[in-house]
């Protein structure tokens, strides 16, 4: 068997086992649940759909976190922990989805939108659109529940006081705050000093996206194995630059993306009012009356498309987009020498390039 075969075929067994366990883990859920009433069934059903399929990144990145730290090939401990992760990112998008008002997720209704729909075809009283939300937040918190628990499952390595707890724990407060100071900046972004906009956007990014999503994920793995302190400084130098350079190739994809590939409607963050780096360059380089329009029609609830297309003529054209494609190109670059730092075996090492080089360039 080459390299690359097995390379291919640890991998695919590792992705397989977590979807197994998470299976189950909601069967197991499942018959908790429908005991109490099976109306519950509908936020079952939601989180399942949720944690079937998507690309496993977080997981993934957990996984060669470990296997780099000298753990065994798809140990259950290391299964558990992609389980637990995957919950965790599930819980986060149907929050989010609620925040930004966005009716779509991987192509279909957002958890939220669903809820809203059963309430209209059922003829039910009152407001569809606030049961609606009622239902996807609650919803969102029994999968951070179920996550919580997942990771509990691990046994000792994710004991309270372990270096893995501490991951995990912090992993989730700094979403909640990156979230916080993202939905912060759409509201007084507009009446703060626009000379800070650049780093404030990518504050944001950093603790609501980019540390949760490689950074945390890598070094969860690492400490599950018992990884060095020196190591899991190594990972952060090599995860947190490809995290930021996710989550600013994430922001291009949102404003220039094609929704047949993103899943997403076209300029669907501009819908939303995001303030991303993105939009921050261009507030910053654009001139004063196009700066205006971005602040007076950024996430206005009657954006038409010709003031999406206004808007992205502006990014463009103020040079913003060309300068996030810089800083993703000089993140991807400070990750790419930092891998090459590390001092993994070759398998390891291969997976997680392979994995940064997806990240770095992916269209969806």
């Amino acid at each position: 068997m080459t390299a690359a075969e097995q390379l291919r075929n640890e991998q695919a067994d590792f992705v397989a086992a977590v979807a197994g366990e998470l299976t189950g883990f909601l069967t197991s859920r499942q018959a908790i649940m429908s005991g109490i009433s099976p109306d519950i069934e509908p936020l079952m059903g939601s989180i399942s759909n949720l944690v079937t399929g998507g690309k496993r990144l977080r997981a993934l990145m957990c996984y060669w976190g470990w296997r780099g730290a000298g753990g065994q090939p798809a140990a259950q401990q290391v299964v558990t922990a992609g389980a637990a992760l995957e919950l965790f990112q599930a819980a986060a998008l149907i929050h989010d989805d609620i925040i930004d008002r966005s009716d779509t997720r991987r192509g279909g209704p957002s958890v939220h939108r669903r809820f809203t729909e059963l309430h209209g075809s059922r003829g039910w009283a009152l407001d569809s659109e606030r049961f609606g939300h009622a239902a996807a937040i609650l919803t969102g918190d029994l999968c951070l529940s179920f996550s919580e628990e997942a990771f509990t499952d691990i046994g000792e390595r994710a004991a309270a006081g372990t270096r893995a707890r501490l991951i995990f724990n912090l992993m989730r407060a700094e979403v909640m705050a990156g979230q916080y100071l993202d939905i912060l900046e759409e509201v007084a972004g507009p009446v703060r000093d626009r000379a800070g906009a650049v780093t404030r956007a990518q504050s944001i990014i950093r603790f609501k996206s980019a540390k949760y999503s490689t950074e945390h994920p890598l070094a969860l793995g690492g400490a599950l194995a018992g990884a060095s302190d020196e190591l899991l400084r190594g990972y952060s130098a090599f995860a947190l630059p490809l995290g930021e350079a996710f989550q600013l190739r994430d922001d291009v994809l949102g404003v220039f993306g094609d929704p047949l590939t993103t899943g997403k409607p076209a300029g669907d963050d501009l819908r939303e009012g995001k303030r991303t780096v993105l939009v921050a360059l261009a507030l910053d380089q654009a001139s004063s009356a196009e700066a205006a329009f971005i602040d007076a029609r950024l996430g206005s609830p009657d954006l038409s498309e010709e003031d999406i297309l206004e808007l992205r003529r502006i990014i463009e054209e103020s040079g913003a987009l060309a300068a996030t494609e810089v800083l993703i190109n000089d993140f991807g670059a400070a990750a790419f020498d930092a891998l090459d730092s590390l001092p993994l075996d070759e398998l390891p090492k291969t997976a997680l390039r392979r994995l940064a080089e997806a990240t770095v360039s992916r269209a969806s």
